[in-house]
């Protein structure tokens, strides 16, 4: 099994909206995205929440059975279309993807 972890800082201000109304934005384009490819397991985005220590504004968890299933996500149609708001709109990037045996 593949783990594919993602996490987004936002800019405070982009595409003509605040960082809390591009997060939930970001939330919602990355939903519709779990289960878009054979092999896809676990998919979960969650957005930053008050009270809760955090350095990143949105995260990805998301679970693949193979490289392959990963490679699928990563070249589908409907998550390569949300990649320019997610340019447009972040100041940083961090990704890790791991194999658990």
């Amino acid at each position: 099994m593949i783990k594919h972890i993602v996490m987004w800082q936002l800019k405070d201000h982009a595409e003509g909206a605040d960082r809390a109304a591009n997060a939930q934005k970001m939330k919602a384009l990355l939903d519709d995205c779990a289960g878009i490819v054979p092999g896809m397991g676990k998919f979960e985005v969650a957005i930053a929440q008050p009270g809760l220590e955090c350095t990143y504004d949105v995260v990805l968890y998301s679970e693949f059975e193979s490289a392959a299933s990963l490679d699928a996500y990563q070249n589908h149609s409907q998550h390569v279309a949300l990649k320019p708001f997610v340019a447009a709109v972040r100041s940083a990037r961090q990704c890790m993807d791991y194999e658990v045996k």
